[in-house]
């Protein structure tokens, strides 16, 4: 069973005022269009982003830029939702077991509890929708007059990702086509023919950001939920012949070098540590084994590259790194200010945010007899709770 993302993208945004398609806005350093497809990445095999074909171009250029190890399938949007929900589902094969979560792009605040939630019941169900009880009374009018006021334990705001299996949306699609029926949402062309649709629990801040107001209580709410993680990363590998000496992505001139499965830079692998340790994600020895062969004599800038992207995808941003070489020999001072922006360009980061000291243990220890390096590293993440 694959799951698969319709990313609905298509809107004309008309109510924003604004003189370019709302899924581009910034909200808290990134845009609508991105935040929704990270907050996904995570969760679906295949992602189809149904869009306005004067769009085409930044939706394309803004995809490339995030680097998403997963296929991003594009699909022209049509003049309703429910045409363009339906485009993007024909623009991919589906299997009858598969699961369609299907997204409004506005709705960027989506979280990782929410989207877990609903997936769970669609599994359960066939068929899940995020739903918030409401809180305000309802009244239905007629010709200006109240007719009846439903009662309000019965009603819920229905939000997205909304999650239903492929065979059941077909069926939903045939029968409207049919009859002739356009539904407001997705689910409502599986009530139409009578299929069973199950409420998950939604979330307040699961907002659609439709006015410019939504957009500022949007970058509210992303502003207030910043958590921030510490990690402290420590390494040593031991002086050999015959091996370069890589600390800082830097081949520096010696005449040992050290050893190890990959280049060995002490200095990238503390820090890669450190980094994995603030997210609670393990450590190098996990993700990047020394009984893999793909990992021999391999540049650690590049694992570190791969670090750095592993953290963006899970919502962290790296604040400042602080790192130690603990060496008798060589002298680095020469070096540190390249090492810097060595690693700040790895990290797509700013070299103020990168500090790398080098110390001696006065000739003490397996460092102060030179049989190896060590490195410490010390580092502080942010991260959007939302």
């Amino acid at each position: 069973m694959n799951k698969i993302l319709i990313l609905l993208a298509a809107g004309s945004g008309s109510r924003m005022n604004t003189n370019v398609n709302k899924i581009f806005l910034d909200v808290a350093g990134k845009s609508v269009l991105s935040r929704s497809l990270l907050a996904f990445s995570s969760f679906v095999d295949k992602i189809v982003v149904v869009y306005r074909p004067e769009d085409l171009k930044q939706i394309t250029e803004e995809i490339n830029a995030m680097k998403l190890s997963l296929p991003v399938l594009l699909a022209e949007g049509g003049t309703t939702r429910q045409e363009s929900v339906k485009k993007g589902y024909y623009s991919v094969h589906c299997a009858g077991d598969d699961l369609l979560l299907i997204h409004d792009c506005a709705r960027c605040l989506v979280s990782q509890s929410l989207i877990s939630r609903v997936i769970q019941t669609a599994v359960r169900y066939g068929a899940a929708v995020p739903a918030v009880p409401a809180v305000n009374t309802i009244k239905i009018g007629y010709n200006g007059l109240v007719k009846t006021t439903p009662d309000r334990s019965s009603l819920f705001e229905i939000q997205t990702p909304q999650c239903i299996k492929a065979d059941l949306l077909k069926k939903g699609f045939e029968a409207a086509d049919q009859d002739g029926f356009l539904g407001t949402d997705d689910a409502s062309l599986l009530e139409h023919c009578g299929i069973p649709v199950a409420l998950s629990e939604g979330d307040k801040k699961n907002i659609k950001i439709t006015t410019k107001e939504d957009l500022e209580i949007a970058n509210m709410y992303m502003n207030s939920s910043i958590s921030y993680r510490i990690g402290h990363g420590y390494d040593v590998h031991q002086l050999a012949e015959n091996r370069k000496l890589i600390l800082c992505g830097l081949e520096i001139p010696y005449e040992k070098g050290l050893l190890g499965h990959s280049d060995a830079d002490v200095a990238v692998h503390a820090l890669m540590d450190a980094m994995l340790g603030a997210a609670s994600m393990g450590d190098i020895g996990q993700l990047f084994p020394d009984t893999d062969p793909q990992y021999e004599g391999i540049n650690s800038l590049y694992l570190l590259k791969n670090v750095c992207h592993l953290l963006n995808k899970n919502g962290y941003t790296l604040i400042n790194a602080d790192i130690t070489i603990i060496a008798q020999k060589p002298k680095l001072s020469p070096y540190i200010s390249e090492m810097k922006m060595t690693i700040a360009s790895a990290l797509v980061t700013d070299p103020g945010q990168i500090n790398i000291k080098a110390t001696t243990t006065e000739h003490l220890g397996f460092e102060g007899r030179m049989e190896g390096i060590s490195s410490h590293a010390v580092c502080l993440l942010s991260k959007q709770e939302v």
